[in-house]
């Protein structure tokens, strides 16, 4: 079996465009990848077209290994976001054609289930005026949903630091989720890199009281000495340190590891180099007693991928979804997905990743002229459109 060509398509949403590649072999059998690109699409879409004649188009697809070493080693510039984007779809889709090939889901050829349902949160639900009444009755409708589990970004468009009354609020919205959702909810609160240690530390033990189940990226992602003084500092207070998104690649992992600067580790599977990758890091983190919760804020595909991982990763803890909340043809352009259920997924079924792509819903939605800036005042809003493309 040979690839024999690569389309990427772009479904584009109120806040993100979702590229999605569609990898075709020659024996009919087509793959599917998927990734949300950070005002990046252009720049993903370029390297895919660049890398696909050189790399990708006449190689087996079962050749996963072969992929990796093609995209990272030989085309010898240092890989980073958009590198490490572009090889994650190839991959996914890859392994899409591998499953359908041998009529068995993905998670059944990376070592079998060691779990009959996936734990899940919600993000993306807070899209309301940033006030206490209405992130309460937003937090409200999302356990409706069936979620047993919130992440959010209580903070604004604070950046290192933050005014007095900024952190009042912020503390107040934390308190009002919780009296919302009651004690057995778990928060999930995103800090999005936004501060200096010495910040961070101080909010860490302001939120302390309402029992957040991890603090996440509490500082920018380039200095893992910083991480690390704000691990130990709130270590007493028996809240996890979760951190990743922005890290691509496995060797960027090991001074974090070495130095214990984190209690979980979130790689984004669509930014990592794609699923065999990241379960690479999964077994390595394993070595430290250190749990995996991927980053994932892509549509159906990268979510199906996401869950093929979780089902086969025995230190695997929560998954992340955003669709939920989104526009309802953002599901609908890749149906098969399944649905949560009291707080979890269950498993992914059919061959492949077990969904298919709906082109017509995806022609009918194109890609947006997007900039999404989490330092600019009302983003968690999510309406970064500016004009379409």
């Amino acid at each position: 079996m040979k690839i024999t060509s690569i389309t990427p398509l772009v479904l584009g949403t109120r806040w993100r465009n979702l590229v999605i590649l569609k990898v075709a072999t020659d024996e009919g059998l087509i793959g599917l990848g998927e990734s949300r690109p950070v005002n990046k699409v252009e720049a993903v879409i370029g390297h895919i077209r660049d890398v696909a004649e050189r790399f990708v188009l006449g190689l087996d697809p079962f050749n996963i290994e072969l992929l990796v070493q093609r995209l990272t080693v030989e085309d010898y510039g240092r890989p980073g976001e958009v590198a490490m984007t572009g090889l994650a779809m190839i991959e996914m889709a890859c392994w899409d054609i591998i499953g359908k090939a041998l009529n068995q889901p993905v998670y059944r050829l990376l070592g079998g289930a060691v779990r009959e349902r996936i734990k899940t949160y919600a993000n993306g639900w807070y899209t309301v005026e940033r006030t206490p009444e209405e992130f309460a009755a937003a937090a409200r409708r999302a356990v409706a949903k069936g979620y047993r589990a919130l992440k959010f970004d209580p903070f604004g468009a604070g950046y290192y630091e933050i005014e007095r009354s900024e952190k009042l609020k912020s503390i107040a919205l934390v308190e009002a989720v919780r009296d919302a959702v009651g004690p057995e909810v778990e928060l999930l609160i995103e800090m999005h890199g936004r501060f200096n240690p010495a910040t961070a530390i101080e909010i860490a033990r302001e939120l302390a009281p309402f029992k957040p189940s991890w603090y996440e990226e509490p500082v920018p992602p380039a200095n893992y000495p910083a991480l690390k003084k704000v691990a130990d500092a709130i270590a007493p207070l028996g809240v996890p340190v979760a951190t990743g998104e922005r890290i691509h690649t496995l060797h960027d992992y090991r001074e974090l590891l070495e130095l214990h600067a984190a209690d979980i580790l979130q790689p984004d599977i669509a930014h990592f180099g794609g699923i065999l990758n990241t379960k690479k890091l999964a077994a390595w983190a394993d070595a430290y007693y250190v749990l995996m919760a991927p980053h994932n804020v892509g549509g159906p595909i990268a979510t199906a991928a996401a869950l093929h991982l979780a089902a086969c990763t025995p230190n695997f803890k929560i998954q992340e979804n955003f669709n939920d909340f989104d526009e309802p043809y953002v599901l609908a352009s890749a149906p098969g997905l399944p649905a949560v259920e009291d707080g979890y997924f269950p498993l992914p079924s059919g061959p492949g990743l077990g969904v298919t792509l709906d082109e017509a819903v995806v022609a009918e939605h194109p890609a947006q002229h997007i900039h999404f800036n989490l330092f600019k005042e009302g983003w968690h809003k999510r309406d970064a459109r500016m004009k379409t493309m």
